[in-house]
């Protein structure tokens, strides 16, 4: 395969993948945009694979959708691969070779005789580790990405620069969308893992003045309820690979100060009784 054919390849399938998550956040590009250090121009090019993407953009991507990183950033180690130009076969040794007809060749400074063959395998040696390391993340790319303050893994998330709600503006609406749970903008207030594995946090956004119940490991059909002392509910259930395989989160309910301590979590199992703390 070419080097072109590779570029149109690999960027093609990161392309892919991030447009299809950008698709399921619903996000407009100038949303993406308001809440990212990209431009709506950058993400354009960046959806349409005619311009490299960040890591950090992939990673800022997957937190607002709500989708663990590593399976996209495996993509992202291939295309990055090929666009740094370290997936490339090493280049012909420099020098034109004497035919039988011609005189001898011509003198080459012994340093840069010597530099040829140590660039090349200066080359090989970078393929390589970009390889394995695709390797790795491909065979356990979960367990390679970081995972935040202690929190299931893929569950860790990037700061946003312009969460898109605060305080009562926040009431009823997603924290991973509005980019209320980035690294350093909210805290884990409690938390409480189930009977059968399921693990439940009540998180606090301090910049967006709201708290919200963060769930993994649930079962199909599990729901989750998150009750404030003036009485407003917010509710989740797990449904597919929502809650199962990745994470999910309740609305957040708007608070004032630490009011976020008297939150009241239940989980209400498919099976069994009722699980609460708070």
């Amino acid at each position: 395969m070419s080097a072109v054919a590779d570029v149109a390849t690999e960027c093609g399938r990161l392309a892919a993948a991030l447009r299809e998550l950008r698709e399921s956040t619903g996000l407009s590009l100038a949303a993406l945009a308001a809440r990212t250090p990209y431009s709506k121009s950058s993400w354009e090019r960046y959806l349409n694979g005619k311009k490299p993407v960040p890591r950090q953009a992939v990673e800022a991507l997957c937190a607002m959708a709500g989708e663990p990183p590593g399976r996209l950033l495996v993509l992202w180690e291939l295309a990055d691969a090929v666009w740094s130009g370290r997936s490339a076969p090493p280049g012909p040794a420099l020098g034109v070779p004497a035919s039988r007809d011609s005189g001898p060749p011509p003198a080459r400074h012994p340093a840069r005789a010597s530099a040829g063959p140590v660039r090349r395998r200066r080359r090989r040696w970078a393929a390589g580790a970009a390889v394995g390391a695709v390797v790795l993340l491909g065979l356990g790319g979960l367990a390679l990405v970081p995972r935040g303050d202690g929190s299931p893994a893929g569950a860790g998330e990037p700061a946003i620069r312009n969460p898109g709600c605060t305080g009562v503006t926040c009431e009823g609406k997603d924290p991973k969308t509005m980019g209320c749970g980035g690294t350093g903008m909210a805290f884990t207030v409690a938390a409480r893992t189930g009977r059968a594995g399921q693990r439940l946090e009540l998180r606090q956004g301090e910049f967006c003045r709201a708290v919200w119940v963060r769930a993994t490991g649930l079962r199909p059909g599990d729901r989750v309820e998150m009750r404030m002392p003036d009485g407003r509910t917010q509710h989740l259930a797990a449904t597919g690979r929502q809650g199962v395989e990745t994470y999910i989160a309740t609305p957040m309910a708007a608070v004032d100060g630490p009011g976020a301590q008297n939150a009241r979590v239940c989980l209400l199992p498919t099976s069994g009784e009722p699980e609460c703390f708070g």
